[in-house]
C-alpha cells in the first residue's frame, strides 16, 4: 500500500491563476506595434524565437520577456525603430507586470482541502517580485506552509524542496498545468505528479504525457486534486 502524501507541491501560473493568455495578448500587441516594420506573423515569429533564446539567461517571467520584446523589435526594425514604439513596448510590459489575478475556477475550496491533508507548498518559475506580488494579491498565501520560486523546475529542484519540508519523494505530490516542468522532473525525483491542463498550451512547456506511469494522473480541475490525494494513501 503507498504511503499517506505529507506533502502537495502546486505551480502558480496557468495552475492557480489566468497567466499564458496575457502573453499571448502581449504578442498580439507587440505585433501591432511594429506593423510599420514587418507583417505581425514575421513579427510574433521573431519575438518567440528571442525568447526561448533569451530563457537561459534571463529566465521566466515578465521581465525577461520585456527585454526580449525589446531585442526583437530592434531585430525587426534596426535603426528604424522609432523611440514611440520603444515607449510603447515598455508599457506593454508594465501593462503585464499588473495585470489582475484572475482565479482559476474551484482554486480556493480546492486549496482549503489540501491544507488539511498535507503540508502545501507554491513552487513556481517567474520573477521573484512579480510573483510574490501576484501570491499577496490572489489571498492565497495562507493557505501554504511554504514559497518557492525557482529558476527552473528539474527533478533536483524537487528533491531539494521534498527534503526541505521533510517528506520522502514517495509522500509527494507535485500539481501543475505544464508536463515539461510540472510532472515529468516531478516523476523522475520520485514524486506523485498531477497534470492539470490549462486552455492555452506555451510550446516550451509541451511533452509527451507520461499516461502508463503509475504515479501520474491528469485532472480536469484543481479541485479534482485533493480526491486523489486521498486515494493514494
Amino acid at each position: 500500500m503507498a504511503m499517506p502524501i505529507r506533502l502537495v507541491c502546486l505551480d502558480a501560473d496557468d495552475t492557480l491563476w489566468h497567466n499564458e493568455t496575457f502573453f499571448r495578448e502581449a504578442f498580439r500587441r507587440f505585433g501591432e506595434i511594429l506593423s510599420p516594420y514587418a507583417a505581425a506573423e514575421e513579427a510574433t515569429r521573431v519575438l518567440d524565437a528571442v525568447e526561448h533564446r533569451n530563457l537561459p539567461l534571463y529566465g521566466y517571467g515578465v521581465k525577461g520577456f520585456g527585454l526580449s520584446m525589446i531585442e526583437a523589435a530592434t531585430e525587426l526594425a534596426g535603426p528604424n525603430l522609432s523611440s514611440h514604439a520603444v515607449a510603447e513596448i515598455l508599457a506593454l510590459g508594465r501593462d503585464m507586470m499588473r495585470h489582475p489575478v484572475e482565479m482559476l475556477p474551484g482554486v480556493p475550496g480546492a486549496l482549503d482541502r489540501l491544507a488539511r491533508q498535507a503540508q502545501l507548498v507554491l513552487v513556481t518559475k517567474g520573477d521573484l517580485f512579480h510573483q510574490e506580488t501576484k501570491l499577496a494579491a490572489s489571498g492565497l498565501g495562507d493557505r501554504f506552509t511554504g514559497v518557492e520560486i525557482v529558476s527552473d523546475k528539474r527533478a533536483e529542484t524537487y528533491t531539494r524542496v521534498f527534503a526541505r519540508y521533510g517528506a520522502a519523494p514517495e509522500a509527494a505530490v507535485m500539481a501543475g498545468n505544464s508536463l515539461r516542468s510540472d510532472v515529468l522532473p516531478a516523476l523522475e525525483a520520485g514524486a506523485y505528479a498531477a497534470f492539470i491542463p490549462y486552455e492555452i498550451v506555451w510550446a516550451h512547456e509541451a511533452a509527451e504525457a507520461p499516461t502508463h506511469h503509475p504515479r501520474y494522473r491528469e485532472l480536469p480541475r484543481l479541485d479534482a486534486l485533493p480526491d486523489w490525494v486521498e486515494s493514494i494513501g
